[in-house]
């Protein structure tokens, strides 16, 4: 090789006939399944897990717990008068703390035969009380949203932190080669608040970081090849930079970034011929797309994507996490009844599509489902009709593989203010999710400037009471 012969350049030259963007997702998935040593297929888990998959529903902005899943009657008894200062201080975003409380603003009703209190705010996933295992005391650390959505993803206010997906694609790998092991649907709308940091992969390798679908007709950018590229020609290409990428690596003697590096080029080549087939919605079913709302305005984007996770968990995909709400989302400041009337319309009849759709194949077996937002809403008003952040006390929903159905874990006190009763904190919540999909998160650790860190720092506890 010449003196002025430059690889880097001479590779990114030849590896545009393949596709740039999707050879970025390869290296992605590779970086680290290949040359960082993570198996595939849950070789690396501690012990028998109960779930082999994760589709996270992410209510961005903070859903009202006292408004969706956690009835309290004394807060309909108190509402219009000023918080008891039998409560105490209260922190709070906004100077609210001494504004009349609201009381729910949809009627509650006990639904299936555990009888589960679930607002009318959400009829289809109210069918499905049965199925739910509803932790009522979750609670977290910031008041503000940036701060939360890091510590529900990435167990940390701080951004910069390795978030659940990547530790679980760090831990357990992929089950498909094809495939990477950790995908993110976000919002159409943009504007997470904390943004994509919230699905990174922080000190872990660049490998393990959420690998982003695009809503529209192409969900993964540059998938498919150019039209003048036939399948023999690409392959030609891709051995052409291989070779040049081995001849730079025989001058550097063992280099692992640089062989993930040829490899991840391969997946890219596997990819065109496993991903295309897992977006295709045309083999769907006309009565399966209807189930989860696509015949609908209303509920066929989130449906879409809804749809997208059950065919990639088929296919091999380990973590799916879907974002609900753009810039604002579920952040009901303004008003409540208009705000979540409108969310719950567009992602309720979706989720309990899901569900069904997962349980009649009998992926539910054996994937968790989890519904949630960054934090809650305070029982107290804001301008009448609105509420703020409530970190200390809200509700996160379980669904499938190792928790109990038809099942309520812990409580809020009598207005749903604080978490009371079997306290879940992110850490714990965190803790339980590793333990059911067979992973200890004390020994799931990554040694980084010295230590050994890992997902729940040095604290959280498994919730054993919603285990079967």
């Amino acid at each position: 090789m010449s003196a002025d012969f430059h690889p880097v350049l001479s590779r990114r030259r030849f590896i545009g006939g393949a596709g740039v963007g999707l050879s970025s997702v390869a290296f992605s998935h590779l970086l680290g399944a290949e040359a960082m040593g993570a198996s595939t297929g849950g070789q690396r888990s501690h012990f028998p897990a109960k779930a082999k998959r994760v589709i996270w529903l992410f209510m961005h902005g903070g859903p009202s717990h006292v408004d969706l899943f956690d009835p309290k009657p004394e807060l309909i008894r108190h509402a219009g008068r000023p918080l008891p200062e039998s409560f105490g201080p209260v922190e709070t975003r906004r100077k609210v703390a001494q504004n009349p409380l609201l009381g729910p603003v949809k009627p509650f009703r006990p639904r299936g035969r555990s009888g589960i209190e679930i607002s009318d705010f959400l009829p289809h996933m109210a069918e499905l009380a049965d199925e739910m295992c509803v932790i009522r005391s979750c609670h977290g650390d910031s008041v503000n949203h940036p701060q939360s959505v890091y510590q529900m993803n990435t167990g940390s206010i701080l951004m910069g932190k390795p978030s659940l997906g990547s530790w679980v694609a760090y831990g357990l790998g992929s089950d498909n080669q094809n495939m990477p092991s950790f995908v993110v649907m976000p919002d159409p709308g943009g504007g997470l608040k904390g943004g994509p940091p919230a699905w990174g992969n922080g000190f872990l390798p660049a490998t393990y970081q959420g690998t982003t679908m695009r809503p529209g007709e192409n969900p993964i950018l540059h998938l498919n090849p150019a039209h003048d590229r036939s399948p023999a020609r690409q392959r030609a290409t891709l051995d052409l930079v291989n070779r040049f990428n081995a001849l730079h690596q025989e001058r550097r003697g063992e280099d692992t970034h640089l062989d993930a590096r040829i490899r991840s080029y391969e997946l890219a080549f596997r990819m065109q011929t496993a991903a295309p087939d897992t977006v295709d919605l045309s083999q769907e079913s006309e009565a399966t797309k209807n189930l989860y709302g696509l015949d609908q305005p209303v509920t066929r984007e989130f449906g879409t994507r809804c749809l997208l996770a059950r065919r990639m968990i088929e296919r091999g995909v380990r973590f799916v996490q879907l974002y609900s709400g753009d810039t604002n989302g579920w952040d009901a400041h303004e008003d409540v009844l208009k705000n979540h009337t409108d969310y719950a319309a567009r992602t309720d009849k979706p989720v309990a599509g899901l569900i069904r759709d997962l349980k009649q194949r009998g992926l539910l077996e054996d994937t968790l489902v989890i519904w949630g937002g960054e934090f809650g809403r305070m029982p107290m008003s804001e301008k009448g009709v609105g509420r703020d952040h409530n970190p200390w006390g809200y509700s996160t929903v379980l669904f499938g593989a190792g928790v109990k159905h038809g099942h309520v874990h812990g409580a809020t006190d009598d207005i749903g203010l604080r978490a009371v009763h079997d306290k879940v904190h992110v850490h714990d919540l965190h803790a339980t999710i590793l333990h059911l999909l067979g992973m200890d998160h004390e020994s799931l650790t990554y040694r980084h400037n010295g230590r050994d860190e890992r997902l729940t720092d040095v604290a959280g506890h498994v919730v054993k009471g919603i285990l079967t």
